[in-house]
């Protein structure tokens, strides 16, 4: 979801029908040029985390479709990729992509690794993980409390994808139903959690190329201040950044998804604070969200007055 509702412009058919594989071209990724009357599709650089050749990726409308187009490149099955992180091969949850790329970024793609499974007493109410997900089924740790009870076993990092909780299969589930099966054990229970860590790098020194061996990518298709968001009903769309107020906004909003939930989630904190718009009063936006599809989470009344006054602080310029 996206503050903006600009469209791109729409593009214009030749006078012949277009054949059925262009048809599916124009509904997934590309960039209108100024007339409208050409679309180009749109090229992204790619790299396996632990290491790879260079790879070319295009013809995808959202993360789903991303992994696969990632998978035929490199050959390996899409449910290999845990997740993947934009211009760093690092596992660095502030580079994660979500559910948006600049035009310029780099991608790469981090594939499952080793498996373990970690026994764990749960001796406090909270175990001090945030939880997300990468879209595709796969919920993982995205920051761990410092002082926490995970925090002080040193075999569970950041990045690990949680796999099954006391033999749960947890492939499937969103990230707010994995933190909410992690928050109902009770204080005092033994649990077991089986974790898959990100392949570990092969090498030091890649990352991604110059910007004389992109092939020229930057003059084609703009400055990085425009992204690529996919649409959770709809082709992806090219649409300008966030400006100031609204990414305040949206960066306050996940942090209290992180307090109330235990989730981090930008797509989600962008998606409320479009939903948000035009709304006048607190009613206005619990109504509105009761209507779509983030009733299932099942806010609590506290949660969104709190989430009215970060919008309303946001909105009036407090949060810049």
């Amino acid at each position: 979801m996206s503050l903006f509702k600009k469209k791109a412009p729409k593009y214009n058919p030749p006078p012949a029908p277009a054949p059925a594989e262009d048809i599916d071209n124009h509904q997934s990724n590309g960039l209108d040029n100024n007339n409208g009357s050409q679309k180009s599709q749109l090229v992204f650089h790619c790299q396996q985390a632990q290491g790879s050749p260079l790879g070319l990726i295009s013809g995808f409308s959202n993360v789903k479709e991303l992994y696969q187009k990632i998978a035929e490149c490199y050959d390996f099955p899409p449910e290999d990729i845990l997740f993947c992180t934009l211009n760093t091969h690092k596992v660095d949850m502030r580079k994660l992509l979500g559910g948006q790329i600049g035009l310029e970024d780099f991608i790469f793609a981090h594939r499952k690794g080793r498996p373990k499974e970690i026994e764990i007493v749960k001796t406090e109410d909270a175990l001090g993980l945030t939880i997300t997900d990468n879209g595709a089924g796969y919920a993982f740790i995205k920051r761990i409390k410092e002082g926490s009870i995970v925090s002080r076993i040193p075999h569970i990092e950041v990045g690990d994808h949680i796999e099954k909780l006391d033999g749960e299969n947890m492939i499937g589930k969103r990230h707010y139903e994995v933190a909410k099966l992690l928050k109902e054990i009770p204080k005092g229970t033994t649990f077991t959690i089986r974790l898959v860590e990100p392949l570990k790098s092969g090498f030091g020194s890649i990352g991604p190329k110059s910007s004389s061996a992109r092939g020229g990518k930057k003059s084609n298709y703009g400055s990085g201040k425009e992204t690529l968001r996919f649409k959770a009903n709809g082709p992806a769309m090219i649409e300008n950044e966030h400006d100031e107020r609204s990414q305040a906004g949206i960066d306050k909003i996940n942090g209290l998804l992180e307090s109330f939930m235990g989730i981090n989630d930008t797509e989600l904190a962008t998606q409320m604070w479009d939903i948000a718009e035009g709304k006048t009063n607190s009613m206005q936006l619990a109504e509105a969200i009761d209507n779509s599809d983030l009733q299932e989470f099942g806010f609590t009344d506290e949660f969104i007055i709190e989430l009215w006054g970060v919008i309303t602080d946001a909105r009036s310029g407090r949060l810049t």
